[in-house]
């Protein structure tokens, strides 16, 4: 179908015309840690519960705070063309993060090192890899489909960015100037909340979590008739956040997953399995002896894993005519964008084509020949076909219902399957290949992740009347700075929770040839103090005489630790008895069930099918498969908080609907009011101030050894909301303040009022 290349009906707020600052140092250098920041969060997030949530319209809201903070310190005040180039740079950590964090983990899981070189080259490659794809049909998608693709978290952005123009930004977009006006205060407002919600979180969390101020987690478990079912939940407001944001909705069906797992699979298993007197495969101890996270993590977690497959599959399946539409789209508007006329108005110019060619071809050579990937020339084929169909349609998905609906996770289960299955045609299987099919995987999970986000930030830039081809040079620079801190962060946060399990614990009497194995490494963080050695690293593959995974084996053959990891871990205490916080990484379990599942055929596949049952059953009754088998993945302590936010969304949404403003507005102007709401700003700043109050936590878990465990120690004995019979109830106490918080904040007055 042939495209109008007339000049687009909607008129953007800055004309093409104008001559305004835009990509300055200032507006790029605070993008890009702006970035680093939300991508930090993010990255925290999509460990514990595999999800993050947009956060183009918080750094929006902290640009132009900062910026209005410069200007009465003397300096100028910050165009909305630059405030546009920072949320834009801003941007690109949140997708890089999930992108890493729902596929680099399965390293792990596939019995191979987290190296830190090849988790860098994932992100910085795939990122600058998924923006050079998706500028191809910018014009297409931004332009020319805009009525039909609202890109609705990018349209509230740019209403944000409106709303807190400067003066001279209203002069060249033919606006009044004003002093002191209603926009201003409004923006003063938005800007506190957005501070007072990270301050919130960052003291909360450390309030609880640091400072042992009250249990983090509690938790209660049933006897007979319901023995071994529990309820708990996470009081951290960093979940409670991402709940309201992400709605009623996905929080309940989430939710609603977890209830499943902790109230009828686990309870069930337990009633059948515990009059057995041998071991049920493939646990490998006896049910009777299991409480409820070992019965989840013997049987459960392949349920889930099954279900989440199952529903990124259906989801893929479902958006077929959308990935259709928008391959013939992407590829008519890149063969009409070539013959347009040369020349164009600044709001239409893009990177010349012929450099994103150069630069597409720079990162294909770039990735075949890493060494860290172990990649070879049909993944990078697979790379480039796969990289091209996913980034065209997250972008178009984006567009249609958001980022933080886009079902990036199903597009990395497809192309892990067919990946998978073409190198299990070409005879590939075993270790080396599960790296090359992970990377795979993982370039192209983070490529489809940022095109998605580079056209949500593109559409902003089209309302607000940026030039596109500086806002695609701001966003290269955020993704490539983020992708380049996000690795090292991946890696502390697995050490700061890795536990060396003894190895009379788990493996008593197993030997190895040491002269096989070329590798060392010596104990990291609170445990290295009573032990300087350095050991002999074996990874084991196989389950004899002990778990599959990573050893430290001595000088004798004689194996001393299993070094179990931070990142999806199973002992959750050191041998002093210590707590350690293990983060699930639900995708990225899934990413490496289908490794092993398809190349060496490693799975207990009837735990596995009874997951996809429950995918197709839900499908049946018309709920989301995909959100709801996230839930049964997840321990349910991590999905009630959700829940308890969707819910505080609920009330508060219901509340200010009745209102005279929401009066003449249909449900999509106020499902778009309710997303830039002070409700979202606060969540906002609980998500970033909580999350990186665990982040920085979690780093000086290793500095700080003596002084959290005497810390530990007196609380346990003198805190009642800590430890003893109440604390669980106590601990609730608190997280009661900031849920009550939320809802306050959330109430809008009447404007008739």
């Amino acid at each position: 179908m042939p495209h109008d290349n007339a000049a687009p009906a909607v008129k953007p707020y800055i004309p093409a015309s104008a001559k305004l600052p835009e990509l300055t140092i200032r507006a790029l250098v605070m993008g890009v840690l702006l970035g680093m920041v939300f991508g930090a969060s993010s990255l925290y997030l999509v460990l514990k519960v595999g999800l993050t949530v947009s956060a183009s319209i918080p750094v929006a809201v902290i640009a132009i705070t900062l910026f209005r903070l410069v200007h009465k310190a003397g300096g100028s005040d910050s165009t909305i063309l630059e405030n546009s180039i920072t949320q834009t740079a801003g941007s690109a950590g949140e997708s890089i993060a999930f992108g890493l964090g729902v596929t680099m983990p399965a390293i792990l899981i596939l019995g191979f090192e987290l190296e830190i070189w090849r988790v860098m080259l994932v992100g910085v490659l795939g990122g600058l890899l998924g923006i050079l794809l998706m500028i191809p049909t910018r014009r297409t998608m931004i332009v020319e489909q805009h009525a039909t693709l609202k890109f609705p978290e990018g349209t509230a952005c740019a209403e944000v960015l409106k709303a807190a123009a400067s003066d001279t930004s209203r002069e060249a977009a033919g606006e009044a100037a004003r002093d002191s006006s209603e926009a201003q205060a409004d923006a003063s407002r938005r800007a506190k909340t957005i501070f007072g919600g990270f301050g919130i979180g960052l003291l909360y969390k450390a309030l609880n979590v640091a400072f042992k101020g009250w249990k983090d987690t509690p938790n209660v478990e049933f006897g007979d008739p319901l023995k071994a079912g529990s309820i708990g939940a996470e009081v951290s407001p960093e979940l409670l956040g991402v709940g309201y944001i992400i709605g009623p909705r996905i929080a309940s069906v989430m939710a609603a997953g977890g209830v499943l797992s902790y109230l009828l699979l686990i309870p069930m298993i337990k009633f059948f399995g515990d009059k057995l007197t041998v071991p049920l495969a493939p646990g490998t101890k006896l049910i009777s002896e299991m409480g409820p996270d070992d019965i989840r993590g013997a049987y459960v977690l392949y349920i889930g894993a099954g279900a989440v497959a199952a529903g990124g599959l259906i989801s893929m399946a479902q958006a077929m005519p959308t990935i259709w539409r928008s391959v013939k789209a992407g590829l008519a508007g890149i063969g009409n964008r070539t013959a347009a006329a040369v020349a164009p108005i600044r709001t239409d110019q893009d990177i010349p084509m012929k450099w994103v060619l150069i630069g597409t071809l720079g990162l294909v050579a770039a990735i075949t020949l890493a060494a860290p990937l172990q990649m070879n020339i049909l993944g990078a084929i697979l790379i480039v076909l796969f990289g091209f169909l996913f980034s065209t349609v997250s972008s178009r998905l984006t567009g249609e219902i958001g980022s933080s609906s886009n079902p990036i996770s199903g597009m990395t289960v497809a192309t892990l399957l067919f990946t998978c299955l073409i190198f299990l045609i070409m005879g590939w299987t075993g270790g080396k290949y599960y790296v090359t099919a992970l990377s795979v995987g993982a370039i192209v999970c983070i490529a489809s992740s940022n095109a998605g986000t580079t056209s949500q930030d593109l559409k902003t830039g089209f309302l607000v009347g940026s030039t596109p081809r500086l806002q695609q040079y701001a966003i290269l620079a955020g993704a490539l700075s983020s992708a380049l801190l996000l690795g090292p962060i991946l890696l502390k946060l697995n050490d700061a929770g890795t536990v060396y399990v003894p190895a009379a614990q788990v493996a008593p009497g197993l030997t190895t040839d040491v002269s096989k194995l070329h590798d060392t490494g010596t104990l990291q963080g609170p445990q290295a103090e009573q032990d300087g050695k350095t050991y002999h690293v074996w990874q084991k593959t196989d389950a004899k005489g002990g778990p599959a995974g990573k050893y430290f084996v001595d000088d004798a053959g004689k194996v001393a630790y299993l070094v179990d990891p931070g990142i999806n871990g199973q002992f959750n205490k050191r041998p002093d008895g210590s707590e350690v916080k293990k983060y699930d990484a639900p995708k990225a379990v899934l990413m490496s069930y289908i490794i092993k599942g398809i190349l060496d055929r490693q799975l207990p596949w009837t735990l596995v099918l009874f997951g996809v049952m429950i995918a197709v059953v839900l499908e049946m009754s018309e709920i989301p498969s995909l959100a709801f088998a996230v839930g049964v993945y997840l321990p349910l302590s991590s999905s009630m908080p959700l829940f308890i936010g969707g819910m505080v969304r609920w009330l508060a949404d219901r509340r200010n609907n009745k209102l005279s403003q929401y009066a003449s507005l249909n449900a999509d102007e106020k499902q778009a009011a309710g997303d830039r709401s002070s409700g979202v700003l606060l969540s906002s700043g609980y998500i970033a101030g909580g999350a990186l109050a665990g982040i920085i936590i979690a780093f000086t878990a290793g500095i700080l050894t003596n002084f959290d465990q005497s810390l530990e120690q007196w609380a346990q004995k003198n805190n009642p909301f800590y430890e003893g019979a109440m604390s669980d109830a106590l601990s609730l106490l608190p997280y009661a303040v900031i849920v009550g918080l939320l809802y306050w904040v959330a109430r809008e007055k009447d404007a008739k009022a």
